[in-house]
């Protein structure tokens, strides 16, 4: 990622602070404790798997990153320090287009995170050069989904699984 994208703060709606960076390699233990507060029906929603908890070998994926095509940006509570939400852009080798993915901690639900998390990814994005972000979203998040419509991402039937949706945002003219 761009220098301008290396430690950002921002307010979220309801006035909480936060402070994001990108992931680093230290980041595993605070990102495997992150996990154990989130939900079970929100880590179905982040991996779209049933497994009760995210594995060791894929929170070392999300804090061991090329920083080229794949950020992992984290959140944390600028008064506590505390890790309260995580997301994910990854890139195709062109950046024509990358992947968001956004989880919270079940107890930080509902502060404005994701809307401030995405509004940080899509600037991201869109600073890097990415053309389109999209995120693959079951149908029953209808959270997610609404956040995303409401920040002009389009909805569409995921081709080839009626439970999913694609949303997406085209941050350049195609």
């Amino acid at each position: 990622m761009t220098n301008a994208f290396q430690q950002k703060n921002r307010v979220t709606r309801s006035g909480l602070r936060l402070d994001l960076r990108p992931a680093q390699a230290e980041d595993e233990a605070p990102l495997e404790e992150f996990f154990r507060h989130v939900s079970a029906d929100d880590l179905h929603f982040r991996f779209l798997s049933a497994a009760p908890r995210v594995a060791h070998d894929v929170v070392v994926a999300m804090t061991h990153v090329d920083h080229h095509q794949t950020e992992n940006f984290l959140a944390f509570e600028a008064n506590t320090g505390l890790l309260v939400a995580t997301a994910m852009l990854a890139c195709d080798k062109t950046l024509e287009r990358g992947e968001v993915a956004i989880a919270e901690r079940a107890d930080f639900k509902g502060r404005g995170i994701g809307w401030a998390l995405l509004q940080y990814v899509t600037d991201a994005a869109r600073a890097r050069g990415v053309k389109m972000i999209e995120s693959i979203e079951s149908r029953d998040n209808h959270a997610a989904i609404e956040l995303e419509s409401e920040m002009g991402f389009s909805v569409e039937a995921c081709p080839g699984d009626a439970t999913l949706l694609v949303v997406r945002k085209y941050l350049q003219p195609v």
